[in-house]
């Protein structure tokens, strides 16, 4: 697998950029990019729509188990026009029953990392978000889309199931029944369709996916890393638990994270008046 390198833009408060000196073991379907406390990571398959291939999903994984030091969120992009297409057909034509069992449970293994990982990740969607590239998506935790974008799940029509985890995910975003017409009929959301019906949180302009997504890391980034890693994994488990057992785990992540010292400087702050009102 060849190493790429990682180039290291200025943050926010920089003035000028740092040298490309950073290397991850990524696979040239992949290029990150660092901007202070932020990266950004793209797809970058543009030929073939950003599809999903086995050493793509495998360089997913190894990024987001070990984000590049220092980075606090990630922003998630596919190069070209299409977010991503979805799976690569052509690494899976040929496998036997087991080995497609090993093949599926590689890209949940790659998309938990995404999901319950250690920074949180914005996806810009635009083009086709469509299968694998759905299932990709709905692994992220802040969905933005661009006009252009538009949600399919085409396995029924190739004979398919979903194997990353969509089945699990994407029902909690927009419910059974509309997961199984879109499996079963072929449907296609549009991007305002598909915002209609929880597929992402924020719906932007043409062109303006990246500069909402860098908006919103920033802020992300700029949160107590208690909180942001108490969001990312104790909500959804909260949210699935039964009542009494979910209350007892509220409990606990509560009083773990106000008990964290940066917790403290910011209420601190608040109380004192240096922290800034909400909506301001």
């Amino acid at each position: 697998m060849r190493l790429t390198t990682v180039e290291k833009k200025p943050g926010p408060d920089s003035q000028e950029a740092g040298s490309p000196d950073v290397t991850l073991g990524l696979p040239p379907t992949l290029a990150a990019e660092i901007r202070g406390d932020v990266a950004i990571l793209r797809l970058k398959r543009s030929e073939k729509r950003n599809a999903l291939d086995n050493a793509t999903v495998l360089g997913l994984q190894r990024f987001f188990t070990l984000p590049p030091e220092g980075v606090k969120a990630v922003v998630l992009d596919g190069d070209g026009e299409h977010f991503s297409a979805g799976l690569d057909l052509s690494s899976t034509q040929e496998l036997s029953a087991s080995e497609g069992v090993g093949h599926s449970m590689m890209w949940h293994e790659s998309f938990r990392h995404i999901q319950f990982g250690r920074v949180p990740v914005i996806s810009v969607l635009h083009g086709a978000v469509i299968g694998g590239g759905l299932e990709l998506a709905a692994s992220t935790h802040v969905r933005i889309a661009e006009p252009s974008a538009f949600y399919a799940l085409p396995e029924g029509q190739r004979g398919i199931f979903v194997g990353g985890g969509g089945s699990v995910r994407i029902p909690k975003l927009i419910g059974v029944a509309r997961m199984m017409d879109m499996m079963l009929t072929g449907r296609v959301y549009n991007a305002e369709e598909g915002h209609a019906i929880g597929l992402s949180q924020y719906l932007v302009g043409a062109g303006e996916g990246m500069a909402k997504a860098l908006e919103l890391a920033a802020k992300i980034a700029g949160n107590a890393p208690m909180t942001n890693f108490a969001v990312m994994h104790a909500l959804p488990r909260i949210a699935e638990s039964a009542p009494e057992a979910g209350y007892m785990m509220e409990a606990m992540i509560s009083s773990i994270a106000q008990a964290d010292i940066e917790a403290k400087k910011r209420i601190r702050d608040f109380l004192e008046k240096r922290a800034g009102k909400v909506g301001k």
